[in-house]
This record gives structure tokens, C-alpha cells and sequence, in this order.
């Protein structure tokens, strides 16, 4: 999880994933996307494939890009326990906002 987590850190990164998200893309068209060189935009690529986010496949010269959702899924899962507990904070803040407004409703 930590090669997902790292490869989501970087903005281009999670650009193209956004883009995959939605279809797949030649390397080509991802590098539309960013405003760097192509070879940076090949690294960060490979940082995603390497974390397992994208597959490629090559169709003559080009190659294709799809996105992988599995490892996202894992990082989801992951983060569970964490947005549970603040969903519990929240709904206790609203709680308290709704008794705070009634006791000022109240007073009034």
C-alpha cells in the first residue's frame, strides 16, 4: 500500500488517473494532460504501474493505458476505520449545533 499511497501524493499523478478513470488513454493523450515533457510524464506512468494503479498494452506502436481499480479499493478499505470515527464526530458536532440553536431559539 505504501507504492499507491506514494504515487497518489503527486497531482500529475492522480490527474491521469482521473483521466483513466474515465477511459482508457494512449500515452499520448495522458501527456496532453500535464504540462511537463513526455519523459516525465513516462515517469510518472511507470510510478503508477509500478504501484500496481495502471496496466499497459500495446496495439502496434501505441501504448494503451487503463486504469487498475483494486489497489484503490485497498486504500479505501484502509481509510474506513478512520472516516467511521470522524462520521461519529461529525454527526456528534451537528448534535450539538442543533441543541445550541434550540437553546438560543429559547432564550429568545
Amino acid at each position: 500500500m505504501d507504492a499507491v499511497l506514494h504515487a497518489l501524493a503527486d497531482g500529475g499523478r492522480r490527474t491521469l488517473l482521473e483521466a483513466l478513470g474515465r477511459d482508457e488513454a494512449t500515452a499520448g493523450e495522458l501527456a496532453e494532460l500535464l504540462p511537463i515533457a513526455r519523459p516525465g510524464v513516462s515517469r510518472h506512468l511507470r510510478v503508477l504501474r509500478e504501484a500496481g494503479l495502471v496496466e499497459v498494452r500495446q496495439e502496434g506502436q501505441r501504448r494503451v493505458y487503463r486504469l487498475r481499480p483494486e489497489p484503490l479499493a485497498e486504500v479505501d478499505a484502509w481509510l474506513g476505520a478512520y472516516r467511521a470515527r470522524w462520521e461519529q464526530r461529525f454527526d456528534a458536532l451537528q448534535t450539538e449545533i442543533a441543541r445550541g440553536k434550540r437553546e438560543r431559539r429559547n432564550e429568545s
